[in-house]
């Protein structure tokens, strides 16, 4: 039986493996660039790779580990293969941590101008 820890059981062996693994393939800027394109909206390889910068042989590699992992799913449209989000909450959270880090980085950003005005 699992602990209760503040009114919350912890999760099983299984599910914490499961999230580890996703935050796991989350930790490659590479990839974790490719989610916050994708919980934008979908997009094919080409305009993945020209938005990332990344060489598009390397932004279809990162897919398909997105892909095995189950954090996308991709869809044939003609020639083109078209990749998307399809589950809510790992748009969630990618928005939430990419937020909060630029929100932060912004505020730093914004007390060091604001001391260097000032002369301190």
């Amino acid at each position: 039986m699992a602990a209760d820890a503040g009114g919350f059981d912890d999760p099983s062996a299984e599910v914490l493996a499961e999230a580890a693994a996703s935050f796991g393939l989350l930790a490659s800027s590479a990839r974790l660039h490719l989610m916050w394109a994708l919980s934008q909206g979908e997009s094919d390889v080409t305009h993945l790779a020209d938005r990332v910068g990344g060489a598009l042989p390397a932004v279809s590699q990162h897919l398909a580990k997105l892909k095995l992992a189950g954090l996308v799913r991709s869809r044939r449209e003609g020639r083109r293969q078209v990749y998307y989000v399809d589950d809510p909450d790992i748009v969630t959270v990618v928005r939430v941590m990419v937020g909060q880090l630029t929100a932060r980085s912004q505020h730093a950003s914004a007390s060091v101008r604001r001391l260097y005005e000032t002369g301190g």
